[in-house]
């Protein structure tokens, strides 16, 4: 559409509206964190509460020194699984609950590009927030990092953050849907997915069938890649290599993706049909 037609204005539309939509969610929840730097302490201190008794037991137990790494590199990815849980994938219904999902499914932009805009505020914050974990984790017990290919920990890293966001969005429809079930949801898939996914032990030491369809979550095969590429003697405790994870990571990326929109939009159409979005429609 041209000035004219608007009186002098322009009206983005196509892929310029869906950045300024991705820009315009994601500026709040950078803004808010800087105004709760207490948030700050308590998102990092919390998880270095788990990280230190896991290096006490581990210690105890006179376990190989690379178990400590371990575990450092758990918890600050610990940081991230909160965020996609909490941050995603609980957040359209939060929003329903306080009057504006309406609003976000009669803006003329997409589902999709707000719930990115959500993914991408709260992944600046969380970086910042694994970085302390690794850096006081590292600092308080001497951990040692041996990075052999920083090209391979970066693709494995990016892969991950692609395919667990995406898991959040796809999730983030699903729990809308549950209605009241998406709390007892989040409560009940947390502390499954700390043991199955390897947050303070390597997977290897799960059965195969097990730590396999653990895979299915992206921080599973994100952290034991790198793992192995952090560390010389990581590729001794790695379920995979890191060549077939990588793989297996881009295929989880394109996957929840893809899902993520299906369901947004089956999500979307069904609240313009309907006039409502959980299971309880009659």
């Amino acid at each position: 559409m041209n000035s004219q037609d608007t009186g002098g204005s322009v009206k983005n539309t196509g892929w310029r509206l869906f950045l300024q939509s991705v820009i315009a969610r994601a500026y709040p929840r950078i803004i808010g964190q800087q105004r709760e730097k207490s948030w700050m302490i308590f998102d990092v201190v919390m998880p270095l509460g788990s990280v230190i008794a896991y290096v006490l037991v581990y210690r105890a137990l006179n376990a190989p020194q690379e178990y400590v790494g371990f575990v450092v590199i758990g918890g600050a990815m610990t940081a991230f699984w909160m965020n996609v849980l909490w941050s995603m994938s609980s957040q359209l219904y939060w929003e329903k609950e306080q009057g504006n999902l309406a609003l976000y499914i009669m803006a003329p932009n997409s589902m999709m590009s707000i719930l990115l805009g959500m993914a991408l505020g709260g992944l600046v914050a969380t970086i910042l927030r694994a970085l302390a974990i690794i850096l006081l984790g590292s600092l308080m017990f001497g951990v040692q990092y041996v990075v052999v290919n920083p090209f391979e920990l970066f693709a494995v890293f990016t892969l991950s953050m692609i395919a667990l966001y995406g898991m959040g969005m796809m999730f983030a429809s699903a729990f809308l849907l549950f209605g009241r079930e998406a709390w007892a949801v989040s409560d009940m898939i947390q502390e499954p997915v700390n043991l199955v996914s390897g947050f303070y032990f390597p997977i290897k030491s799960l059965p195969f069938w097990v730590a396999a369809a653990a895979s299915v979550i992206p921080l599973t095969l994100g952290m034991d890649a790198m793992r192995q590429l952090a560390f010389p003697s990581g590729s001794q405790f790695g379920f995979l290599s890191t060549r077939l994870e990588i793989i297996a990571l881009a295929v989880l990326s394109v996957g929840f993706l893809v899902g993520a929109k299906l369901l947004l939009d089956y999500t979307e159409k069904l609240a313009i049909r309907e006039g409502r979005v959980t299971e309880a429609r009659r």
